[in-house]
């Protein structure tokens, strides 16, 4: 091969499964990956990964952008114990910030590319006291990062759908002027209309030929009747594989064989659990779930906001809290935990030409570990973050000033 062969050329690489290659990209894409020992020509630049570990750039399948304090000083978190107190306090708290929406949610995706997160999917407050505010500046974000981070957009209902008068037509332009995905939240618990919450926004999402991402809060046995209907309702409308459920703590809180039923209706309908190992709720069986063949994600959902004070949008963090809070000790495990927050978000999004292989995009992580178990472990720093063939950050960048 001739000089320059490739744009980058990423050396002296240890891939998850333990071989240790050098991959070649042109074009934001991965061209050729092969042995240390083998010359595949020149490029333009060379990157010397010095036997560090190389993976596909993390996926936050769960994020609100919309919602983070980050870039403000610290905010007192204010206690509410129901949902609805949590969003009237929520509401209350972003009308005295005083930084607007797109400023405050750029310096957390600058935040969350810095630890190695190429996609993300963060669901937007879509109401009528706000409008489409919220979308119109996480749409700015998306676009003005576009060539760092993908960005997909759930329009979502907080404040609720029903009992939220005007909400249902502000989604429909929602996803008319930006949003990609379509939201739900509690149809019991906000809603107080099972029914009528469901068939809102299954129509909707069949109107608009959109995916399903619903938060799914309401405890126990209701919880779990509820998850019966979303599965009953993603078979009459043809949406198998399109439509996910956010937390699903009821899944956690029912005895197994009525866990176990459910498990197995959502498998045959493909409904994706996503899941952040919450410390203050019990969550479903990661485990159970990967048996029975569902698609697992995760996401780092509230960041330094009116919910929740923690969290700095790391998802090698969080792929160490669903190990932590599971239980998952041994190196199968712990791989686990990583494929929720790399293969199993990239599914859910549908991110075409993911991952470490030939014709795959270029978006890649390099941290400092010699495999997928001690970077979760250890939380190894993000030595660089690659998109589109492209050095993003490096630790360098994060260390020089």
């Amino acid at each position: 091969m001739g000089q320059d062969t490739f744009d980058l050329l990423i050396q002296r690489a240890t891939l998850p499964d333990g071989s240790q290659v050098q991959v070649g990209v042109k074009g934001g894409v991965i061209r050729a990956i092969a042995p240390a020992n083998i010359n595949l020509g020149g490029a333009h630049y060379q990157l010397d990964a010095q036997g560090n570990l190389l993976c596909p750039g993390f996926v936050d399948g769960h994020i609100h952008l919309d919602k983070t304090f980050w870039g403000l000083p610290w905010q007192p978190h204010i206690p509410g114990t129901t949902i609805r107190q949590r969003v009237d306090i929520e509401k209350a708290a972003l009308k005295t910030l005083p930084l607007p929406v797109e400023e405050r949610a750029a310096r957390l995706v600058e935040r969350a590319i810095a630890q190695g997160t190429t996609a993300m999917r963060t669901h937007v407050d879509i109401h009528p006291e706000v409008g489409l505010r919220n979308l119109e500046g996480v749409c700015q974000v998306r676009d003005r990062y576009r060539e760092w981070i993908d960005i997909q957009i759930v329009a979502f209902p907080q404040s609720g759908l029903l009992s939220c008068p005007g909400t249902l037509d502000l989604l429909d332009i929602a996803l008319r002027e930006g949003a990609d995905v379509l939201g739900g939240l509690d149809p019991a618990g906000m809603d107080n209309d099972i029914a009528g919450h469901l068939h809102c926004i299954f129509s909707l999402a069949e109107k608009h030929q959109v995916n399903l991402d619903i938060h799914l809060h309401d405890p126990g046995h209701l919880g779990i009747f509820e998850l019966e209907q979303i599965a009953h309702l993603t078979e009459a409308c043809g949406m198998q594989g399109h439509v996910a459920v956010s937390h699903a703590y009821c899944l956690g809180m029912v005895p197994d064989d009525i866990a176990a039923a459910t498990i197995e209706t959502l498998a045959k309908r493909a409904i994706a659990i996503m899941t952040n190992a919450p410390g203050h709720h019990p969550f479903p069986t990661i485990a159970r779930l990967r048996e029975a063949g569902i698609t697992l994600f995760s996401g780092s959902d509230d960041v330094r906001n009116a919910w929740c004070p923690f969290s700095t949008a790391d998802m090698l963090e969080r792929a160490m809290l669903i190990a932590y809070r599971s239980n998952f000790l041994t190196d199968e495990e712990l791989a686990i935990g990583f494929e929720m927050v790399t293969t199993g978000g990239a599914k859910v999004m549908g991110l075409e030409h993911y991952g470490i292989e030939v014709g795959a995009a270029a978006d890649l992580v390099i941290m400092a570990a010699g495999s997928v178990p001690e970077a979760i472990a250890t939380h190894a720093p993000r030595l660089y973050v690659i998109k589109r063939g492209q050095i993003k950050h490096s630790l360098s960048m994060s260390t020089s000033h």
